[in-house]
This record gives structure tokens, sequence and C-alpha cells, in this order.
């Protein structure tokens, strides 16, 4: 298949080249006009606008940052309703406000354009192998056509429900994250400061109850000092402030979402905006006068 990717950041890139390992054809398109010399190195093609893109191919997918950049790509000057044809089909891939998602999706499909939203989870190791998660609402026969394109980026692709709904599973997926990055930092901190090894903690819960995915993902950062960023804490903020504003459009009140959403915002403020959420573990060793990784106190 012809497929317009556009977005090619920390996720978009690996997604965009599990696509071309799997046989389709690319036209791509982002801001950064080195990647883009990268990616059309390794056979894409480019072209100059969304728009220009929708025209040329079968399938256009987005992965950029959150609802404006969704909305300018979209229906903006240039953007993929002004050179769509009717049939097109379109996957955002990008984590956002589900409203908007319904919004895009309904002044695109006044045009013929066929719709899902499809979030993922995983961060850039699983968008590298080709493991992501993804959640994906819209039309049932469309994401049925669209199924085969997006497992060539991931393990798991499960329909959700109708527009938006895929954003909706997204925001509950970034909650759950958050406040499970936020326990384990929790916890180290306080196995550091009572005098205990955190890698020894670590070792000794993570095949209980507590253990988890997130556990054996974030853990080993924190203990390694390694805040490389996988997903960055200023991604994360966008995300638990969608899952805020959502929450507050249907009347469900998310305090330890709230109290994550802050905690992430004093390490923004702090310089930890480009870190990778697993940086948590530095607002609870402020907060402490500690240091989780090896070496003791923090300097």
């Amino acid at each position: 298949m012809k497929i317009g990717f556009i977005g090619l950041g920390i996720m978009g890139k690996p997604m965009a080249a599990n696509l071309a390992t799997a046989g389709h054809e690319l036209v791509v398109l982002d801001r950064n006009a080195d990647v883009v010399d990268e990616v059309v190195d390794g056979g894409a093609t480019t072209l100059a606008t969304p728009a220009e893109i929708a025209a040329a191919v079968d399938m256009v997918i987005t992965m950029v940052p959150d609802s404006p950049q969704v909305r300018e790509v979209a229906l903006g000057e240039g953007g993929l309703i002004e050179g769509a044809k009717e049939g097109l089909l379109y996957a955002d891939m990008s984590s956002i406000n589900p409203i908007v998602s319904q919004e895009v999706a309904q002044a695109l499909g006044a045009k013929g354009v066929r719709m899902v939203d499809a979030p993922v989870s995983g961060g850039e190791p699983k968008a590298i192998d080709g493991t992501l998660a993804v959640m994906v609402g819209g039309a049932k026969d469309d994401f049925d056509e669209m199924k085969p394109v997006l497992d060539a980026m991931a393990s798991s692709v499960t329909y959700v429900g109708p527009i938006g709904a895929g954003n909706i599973a997204k925001v509950a997926n970034q909650v759950v994250v958050a406040l499970n990055i936020a326990a384990v930092a929790e916890a180290f901190t306080l196995a550091q400061k009572a005098g205990v090894d955190p890698a020894m903690v670590y070792e000794a819960i993570r095949g209980g109850l507590a253990g988890s995915t997130v556990m054996d993902a974030k853990g080993p950062m924190m203990l390694e000092g390694n805040t490389k960023p996988g997903f960055r804490i200023n991604l994360h903020i966008k995300d638990l402030n969608n899952a805020l504003a959502t929450s507050h459009e249907v009347g469900v009140p998310l305090p330890l979402t709230a109290a994550v959403r802050e905690m992430m915002t004093a390490l923004a403020v702090d310089g930890h905006e480009a870190s990778d959420h697993s940086a948590l573990v530095c607002y609870y060793e402020k907060l402490a006068d500690t240091q989780v990784r090896a070496g003791g106190a923090q300097e």
C-alpha cells in the first residue's frame, strides 16, 4: 500500500521504518528536514504539504505531538482535507484529546475521508522493534481494512469503539503508567532512605503482586540514573492534561492523576522536561534529600 506518514519524531521514525520493512511505499513529511532526508535516503519519497500527500496515497498516518498539530495537518492550510480524495483512509496515531479526534473525523468525513484514532503505547523501544500496543476508535469496517497496516508496527492492535475511543483508552493507559511510575519511585526512595538497597528491593518485589511491566521497564532506569527519553516528561504532561480535560468533561474526579501531573510539572520547571518519565524519581530524591541510583545522597 502507498502510505503517507507525517511526523517522524522519536516514535514516528521507527514506526515508519517498520512499515517500509513490511513492504509499504512511504511518502513522508516532518518539520525536521534532516530527518526527512534521512528517511528519503532509506527509500521513501516526500512531498511539500499534507494536501499533496493526501492526493497521492491510499492511506495517511499522522504521529504528531498534540491536538493543535493534528488540527493543522488535517484541517489547516495545505492540510489533508484540501487534497484528500473520497475513500482515503486516515489513522491518527498521535495521543490527543478524544473530543478533537471526533471533531476532525467529522470535518474529514464530509469530504469522504475515513478516519480512526489509533494512539499507541510502548515508547521508543517498542516502536523500534514493532511491538507497540495500538488502541483504535472508529468505524469497525475501517478498522478491519487498516489493521494489516497497523499490525506492521505493533504486537497488539485492539478495536475499542467509535471515533475517540482509542484516545479514551490511551488517556486511561497514561493514567495507569504515570501512577505506576510514581509508586515505583516513591517505594525506591523509601527503601534508599531507610538504608536498604533499592536494587535489592526491586528484585525482591518484582515477582509478586507489586511487579508490573512498568516497574520492569522504568525501575532499572531509576536505579541506573538513566533519564534518556523513551517517553519524555513534557509529553506525559500533555497526556495527563488530556486525561484531566476529558475527566472534567464527563464528571470524573482524578485526584491521583492531578497529583502526578503536578509532580511532572515541578520536574519540567527543574529542567527535566525532556527527560524520560522515569525521572519522577528525581522529584522524590529532592524531597527526601537522597539518591536512589547507586552512590548515596543527592549531589
